[in-house]
């Protein structure tokens, strides 16, 4: 899968990971299947939540501003050129999957201790395309815009429950319809990669310089 590149390389993660979820539903004996593994010690507090994602975020910020970050982004603009500059892309597919599978599995594991249960149906398709909102709203080459995309989004997702219960405008009723917040979400992503491909940040990254000059700003 990994010496697939661009989209090709995208729709092949998200059928290895159907995969895999299908597989751990099946493995009753080790993961208790669709029910999922109840019982769980609930040592992760939100503190213990919100402290590694912050040093996610600072592992993430070293690496993507360092020599790694360079080819990286190198092999995402032109796999061909990287290969001809004699950077070696799969290892390096490898290592940034290696990477991303490491702090996602730290997370998945604080996520079941913080709520003492866990189970396949937490890990759907439906996650998969959050997170792709959360990007794509933020910013693709961002990772503050990617923290403001996810800090949005997921607030609007809750606002937007409201649209699924029935509602009376007085001159008609609206009866609910389950799911009508992700169409709306999919229509509101669809317009940003339209209208504003480069979400929030773009590129740009939300440093103290920036607030404190856009605070000076708007006390003049």
């Amino acid at each position: 899968v990994l010496r697939l590149g661009d989209d090709y390389l995208g729709i092949a993660t998200l059928g290895f990971a159907e995969i895999i979820r299908v597989l751990i539903v099946n493995a009753t004996a080790v993961t208790n299947g669709s029910l999922g593994i109840k019982g769980i010690p609930s040592h992760a507090t939100l503190l213990a939540c919100y402290g590694w994602a912050l040093f996610t975020l600072i592992v993430l910020a070293r690496l993507v501003f360092s020599n790694f970050g360079n080819v990286l982004r190198c092999i995402r603009d032109n796999e061909i050129a990287a290969s001809v500059m004699g950077i070696n892309v799969f290892r390096y597919k490898v290592l940034s999957f290696c990477i991303g599978a490491f702090f996602a599995g730290v997370g998945g594991a604080l996520l079941g201790s913080h709520l003492s249960t866990i189970d396949p149906k937490m890990f759907n398709f439906l996650l998969t395309f959050n997170v792709l909102m959360f990007v794509v709203a933020g910013g693709l080459g961002s990772l503050t815009g990617s923290i403001l995309g996810a800090t949005v989004i997921t607030i609007l997702l809750e606002w937007l429950r409201a649209i699924e219960e029935p509602m009376n405008l007085g001159f008609v009723e609206l009866p609910g319809i389950p799911g009508m917040r992700m169409v709306v979400f999919s229509l509101v992503l669809l317009a940003i990669i339209l209208y504003r491909r480069e979400g929030i940040m773009g590129t740009r990254e939300l440093t103290w310089t920036r607030i404190f000059a856009f605070l000076r700003r708007h006390k003049a």
